[in-house]
């Protein structure tokens, strides 16, 4: 079921220990130093990155997205917000619940519109409920819980909050579900050698491998700001940004206007990485990156050779890690491949809150399964790590 328009708002009216809470469906409306002042450091959650999706044609109603922010006031300031979607299908999120939809369906229940808290196309850990206090995050939660019952949808769902957002998601009745990605943790190496020299050896050496055979094809690589790279750089790289969908058949989420926006707006927090063979860039990595963490987002080539996707995508953005001392690199979902080259499982959360109760019941029996599953994963992952067993 496709959908354009909300059906419903939510507004809470002021009393002397409640926030006034409304919905907003454009981002771009609203001062952006008010939001950016709750949303801290986290690029992701900036106002230049959320309205950029938007005004892009990104993350709209046309393509499924349709905004319906929560906002929390007191006294005329804002003091909470949500970053909350009305969607109509699953796209673009990373927490997958096609086998859900596919059981509303065989019930003859419509599972879409539902109702999102995230960032759109971004499965990155971060602050889900924005707010001064606890007080006001507790109303927001329920506010988007109201909003949800209001528009009459199948479900609610918040998808990579931080751990410390959960108790309070759980208490307003959302069931947990637990993922696993891959992230990378740099002890204060001084270089690169002295990252592999704490693998063993058979890792060690597989690396240095897949390192010599980029370097023996006559490939080096360049690294450039967001807001330093010229126009043929960003042309470059979104080329190569939509050859790795095309090549999987599919259509890419993000266009061209996105990624001019936030070169333009937060340029200064984006690393692209290009590769260079005869004088002629072949392939493009993007991150986004602050002083304590780098993201791996987006990649693609337009040659193939051995071992340029990982040098590209990650010992790159690792070399830049250690050369500017930041501490983690989240290299993106899912790829158990990032296992040998010294990534290591973390736990990634989402809460969900079903409508229909019966459903509802059957989703929270699955959870419980597939956590005792991922934990036996989990296990079996640490088992396998690179690391020398100390």
């Amino acid at each position: 079921m496709s959908h354009t328009e909300p059906r419903a708002s939510v507004s809470v009216p002021i009393t002397p220990d409640t926030p006034c809470i409304s919905t907003l469906d454009a981002l771009a409306d609203l001062p952006a130093a008010e939001w950016n002042a709750l949303a801290g450091n986290d690029p992701f959650l900036s106002c230049e990155f959320l309205s950029a999706l938007e005004t892009s044609g990104c993350a709209v109603p046309k393509t499924g997205w349709c905004p319906q922010f929560l906002l929390a006031h007191e006294a005329g300031k804002l003091v909470g917000g949500m970053p909350l979607y009305l969607k109509s299908h699953s796209y673009g999120e990373y927490v997958f619940d096609w086998a859900w939809a596919d059981a509303y369906a065989r019930h003859g229940l419509a599972y879409y519109p539902k109702l999102l808290a995230a960032v759109p196309f971004t499965p990155i850990t971060g602050t889900r409920i924005l707010a001064q206090s606890d007080h006001i995050a507790k109303q927001l939660i329920h506010a988007a819980l109201q909003l949800a019952k209001n528009l009459n949808v199948s479900s609610l769902h918040c998808l990579f909050p931080e751990a410390a957002q959960i108790p309070a998601l759980q208490a307003a009745g959302m069931s947990v579900r637990h993922g696993v990605q891959f992230h990378w943790q740099n002890l204060d190496y001084p270089d690169f050698d002295a990252y592999l020299s704490g693998m063993n050896n058979e890792k060690r050496k597989k690396i240095k491998q897949e390192r010599r055979r980029v370097r023996d094809a006559g490939i080096s690589f360049e690294w450039v700001l967001g807001h330093q790279a010229t126009a043929a750089q960003w042309a470059f790289f979104f080329a190569c940004y939509a050859q790795t969908y095309h090549a999987h058949s599919s259509t890419p989420y993000l266009n061209p206007d996105f990624f001019q926006r936030i070169a333009a707006s937060m340029g200064e927090k984006i690393l692209l990485v290009f590769a260079v063979r005869e004088g002629k860039m072949i392939a493009g990595a993007f991150n986004v990156f602050t002083s304590e963490r780098l993201y791996g987002r987006y990649w693609g080539a337009m040659e193939q050779h051995s071992g340029l996707h990982f040098e590209t995508c990650y010992y790159q953005a690792i070399e830049f890690c250690i050369a500017h001392r930041i501490a983690v690199f989240e290299g993106g979902a899912q790829g158990e491949h990032k296992l040998a080259r010294g990534f290591l499982p973390v736990q990634t959360l989402s809460t969900h809150w079903l409508a229909h109760e019966r459903l509802g019941r059957a989703v929270d029996d699955f959870l419980v399964r597939e956590q005792a599953g991922l934990e036996h994963y989990a296990n079996e992952l640490n088992e396998r790590s690179p690391f020398k067993q100390v």
